[in-house]
């Protein structure tokens, strides 16, 4: 089974305002980018929406994978266990439980690493999926309805 490595970033004009993820899978000689915008979400969506994608994009289960984030919110809330404690708890009182229900669905298909990187650094990877979070975000003719955003959480 090859290795799989994926940069993710999301990105917020305003937030809470229009927002977009963008993904970069990289497996041997393959290359695949990935980007969507919202019409009203918030940064930390998009960081997790970035991460859940890319991982429901792999063909095969039981992948090698290593994720590259700058967002400390998604690094953090699985590199130190966190979500999961949520989970047992039903996500009371945690912002985006649809998102993390999501996440945590296919994580478990896949043996997953993250590594968390400076953004705005030299990462270029991670430079290039932070180029496609913002213009996915500023394609006003292409904006979706993020169904999972909640004002309130």
């Amino acid at each position: 089974m090859p290795q799989i490595t994926i940069y993710t970033d999301g990105s917020a004009l305003g937030n809470p305002g229009a927002g977009g993820y963008g993904v970069v899978l990289l497996s041997g000689p393959y290359r695949k980018e990935l980007s969507q915008g919202f019409r009203l979400t918030t940064n930390n969506r998009m960081e997790l929406m970035a991460v859940c994608v890319a991982l429901e994009t792999l063909k095969f289960p039981n992948s090698e994978v290593t994720i590259y984030s700058d967002s400390k919110y998604v690094v953090d809330a699985v590199m130190k266990n966190w979500v999961f404690g949520w989970e047992k708890k039903g996500f009371v009182g945690k912002k985006n439980p649809d998102l993390w229900m999501r996440f945590l669905r296919i994580y478990r298909q896949h043996h997953v690493r993250f590594v968390w990187v400076k953004g705005h650094a030299e990462t270029v990877e991670n430079n290039r999926c932070d180029q496609l979070a913002v213009a996915a975000a500023n394609n006003r003719n292409n904006l979706l309805e993020d169904r999972g955003y909640n004002p309130e959480d």
